[in-house]
Parts: structure tokens; sequence; C-alpha cells
């Protein structure tokens, strides 16, 4: 045998099997935080799905002394293999279960590799309709292109094991926990996570702290009227789907409360007086917003499903 080809095999053989569809570990920076005694969360950078290796979004850790409870699973396997490498530095507990506030890419790819672990997955009614769409099927053959190679062949939409039609409590270890079903507000179905004693909420894509929410297909007359509830909390800290965790949870909660029924006025105010998209976008001031980061990518977008939206229900009402 060719000696230069000997060399080769025996590089591969002592590297161990490589499979193509295989994805290279996460490259981004990754520190998982403590936020109270039990929770902790990791934080994705502001901006569009594809950015920072699909790094956007947040999860979130609660380490009880009988295992651990992971909320939301991140944008690729890649990000939750290093999530998973993070944790087994502050705990050798199991990986119990997983809660997924709702069934957007950037909060579910990661799913396998809890998955794998045996882990109880746990997802709002609602994901159903999504995993049932071609819109599931077709996001990901994108994301297979726009984030290869960390989304790739090898990635899989992973069933939730149970779906929850509402909400539910229970115990584990040192801690409570209380899973509420919100319905179709952000997705087709969304949940948030209380944790007690640490009082800590994590709210999903419900709120998005410091920076201007995606809305999709979300039905935000539901949305602001949970948000209103969420205002009347005494929460010590509230970790939102997307940002840094808020503090001061109300002030949270109450920008995006606020910029959901800035849109929904001003759209429905020109749906009602037949005033086209492009004309009444053009002509709303955005100056309470458009500082926050991503603005640009995403206002025009959420302006005009709430303008179709808005049509949908006056239609409603005639």
């Amino acid at each position: 045998m060719n000696k230069s080809i000997h060399f080769i095999l025996l590089l591969l053989l002592l590297a161990g099997p490589v499979l193509a569809s295989d994805s290279p570990p996460a490259g981004v920076e990754m520190a998982l935080k403590q936020v109270t005694e039990h929770v902790y969360f990791v934080q994705g950078v502001p901006g569009v799905a594809t950015d920072n290796e699909g790094f956007i979004s947040n999860a979130g850790v609660i380490v009880t002394g009988a295992g651990v409870v992971i909320f939301d699973a991140l944008g690729t396997p890649a990000l939750s293999q290093l999530l998973l490498e993070k944790i087994r530095k502050i705990t050798d507990e199991p990986i119990v279960r997983v809660i997924v506030s709702h069934y957007h890419a950037d909060h579910i790819y990661g799913l396998q590799v809890f998955e794998d672990l045996d882990a109880e997955i746990l997802a709002p009614a609602g994901a159903e309709k999504y995993l049932a769409s071609d819109n599931a099927s077709e996001r990901l053959d994108d994301r297979r292109f726009t984030l290869d190679p960390w989304v790739n062949d090898n990635t899989r939409l992973v069933y939730p094991d149970q779906y929850l039609g509402e909400g539910m409590q229970f115990h584990l270890g040192d801690v409570e926990f209380v899973i509420t079903v919100v319905g179709n507000a952000h997705s087709d179905g969304d949940l948030t996570l209380f944790v007690e004693p640490d009082r800590v909420l994590f709210s999903g894509d419900i709120i998005f702290e410091g920076r201007v929410p995606f809305l999709g297909d979300s039905n935000t007359r539901h949305w602001v009227q949970i948000l209103q509830r969420m205002e009347k909390e005494q929460l010590v800290a509230l970790v939102p789907g997307h940002g840094g965790v808020a503090e001061k949870p109300n002030e949270a909660i109450s920008l995006t409360r606020r910029y959901l029924v800035y849109l929904r006025e001003k759209m429905g105010g020109a749906v009602n007086d037949f005033v086209p998209f492009s004309e009444a976008y053009g002509e709303i001031d955005w100056s309470g917003f458009d500082y926050l980061p991503a603005f640009e990518e995403t206002n025009r977008r959420n302006a005009y499903q709430v303008y179709l939206s808005m049509e949908a229900e006056m239609l409603g009402r005639r």
C-alpha cells in the first residue's frame, strides 16, 4: 500500500468515526450565569436567527438537588451540547426535564441533545400544529442552508413527550415549578415557567428584554392580555426568551406590552380609515421604539402582520 495512503488511513482510525452529517462544536462565547440560588441561564446575542451561529435566544437551567430542569433548548444541537458542558461544570445531577416555551426554530433545534439523555420534554398545546405544518420542514431545510454546518442533515425535529393544554405544578428537589399555558400569543402555543422559592419567571418570547419582539403569526390581542396580567406579579427576576435578565420585571413587561399596543392602535386606525399599509407605515412616528435592537430587521414585518390581523378582527366584528 502507498505509504501516504497508509498514513492517512491511520490518522482516520486514530481520530475515530466521522459522520458527514455531524456538526462541529459551537465556536461562540457562552456563559452560564447564576440568577438566584437555583436558577441559571445563558443569553444569546441580539440579532436575526442566523447570527452568532444561531445563538440569539436564551435557555434556562434550574438545579434542584434532585435533577436539572432546562427551559428551552437553543437554536442548534451544537449550542445545546455546549450548554450541557457548561452545566456539567456546576452539577452532575441528571437532566430530568426540558420545558419548551414554544416551537420556534431558535428554541428547539437543540432538543435532540436532551432527548438523547432521556429527558422528558414538555411543550404547550399548539406546538403540534407547527410540527405538522409545511413551515416546520421548510424552516429546517432553510436552516440547514443558512446555519450550515451547525444545522445539517443530522438535525431533527423533536416531538415532545407531552403537550400541555393546561398549566401544571410539580416539585423536584428543593424547587416548586409552576407552568402556565398562555395559548396562542407569540406562536401557536406558548407557556411560561415560574420557579419557587426563587420567584423567577421564564417568559419565553412573551417578553423580549430590551429589543423589538418578533411577532410571527402571533395573536397580539391575546398577547397584550397576558402581559397585562403579568404586570401585576411580584417577581424577583424575569428571564425573557431574548435579552438579559430583567431585574425590574415590570419595566420589561411594560416595554413589550406598550410596543404591541402601539402597533395595534396605529395599524387598527389605518385599517379602520382604509389607509393602505405602506402609506400608514411611513406616516407613523416610531421614535419610541426605533432605538431598540432588531428594530430595522423586524418592525416593518411586525407592523404588516398586525395590519392584516386587525383587518381580520374588524371583519369579524362587522
